[in-house]
């Protein structure tokens, strides 16, 4: 079913993307290209109208027919279930690229029940799923962890942990040769200047951690950017 949504902030979106990144997009990306987007329920419900995928699927469609875009999030997963479905939803998809948007539910489970992530497993367990996405010849974005929170930084529960796994994902991009798409700087930058009041919500979220219009659009920006350098 087609998500696609010519609304009027659709429009200016795709506008103000092809205006800065054409020229590189088609320099980095194809129209046989295959992108999948591999996440949790932030990047499910990036495929509703508006959300994230959507916008990226209609702003590469329009300056790559052809181009396909799947998205492979399911709600509540961590690094570990990323891990056990691969093989069926991402690699069985022949991605030629694969953005990768996880961390929130392995930081927020685990300092809260203990059934998250730990440090050392998350780590291990994202170093598994970029190297096995790349010894398919497919191409690696990895996202940095979001907000739990959109207070002004540091004021939020969780954002030293946050940072801290950021750090993590940073390093295995680097190490690993996968592209970083920093979404957790993004975020820390936008609040800062666009929260005057220091809300826990309502600024990029609808309720501190699940993308409203606003937070959609800036992650679509961020990862385009990611995928235009």
């Amino acid at each position: 079913m087609s998500t696609r949504n010519h609304s009027p902030i659709l429009v200016l979106l795709c506008s103000t993307f092809l205006l800065t990144y054409c020229h590189a997009q088609h320099m980095t990306l194809n129209s046989s290209d295959r992108i999948v987007f591999f996440g949790d329920s932030i990047t499910e419900q990036g495929e509703q109208p508006g959300g994230y995928v959507a916008l990226l699927r209609d702003t590469l469609a329009t300056t790559l027919p052809g181009i396909t875009i799947v998205n492979a999030g399911i709600s509540g997963n961590r690094v570990p279930q990323l891990q056990e479905r691969l093989d069926r939803d991402v690699l069985s998809q022949k991605p030629t690229v694969v953005v990768i948007y996880i961390g929130i539910n392995d930081i927020w489970h685990f300092e809260k029940h203990g059934t998250g992530t730990s440090k050392d497993q998350y780590e291990a367990g994202l170093r598994d799923v970029v190297s096995r996405i790349q010894k398919t010849g497919a191409r690696v974005v990895l996202c940095t962890p979001s907000v739990i929170g959109e207070q002004h930084h540091g004021n939020n529960k969780f954002d030293t942990v946050l940072d801290e796994y950021s750090r993590i994902t940073h390093g295995i991009a680097k190490d690993l040769g996968a592209r970083l798409c920093n979404l957790r700087q993004a975020f820390v930058e936008y609040l800062s200047a666009h929260n005057p009041a220091n809300k826990e919500e309502g600024i990029l979220t609808h309720d501190s951690v699940h993308l409203n219009d606003r937070g959609n659009r800036l992650v679509a920006e961020t990862v385009l950017k990611s995928l235009s350098e």
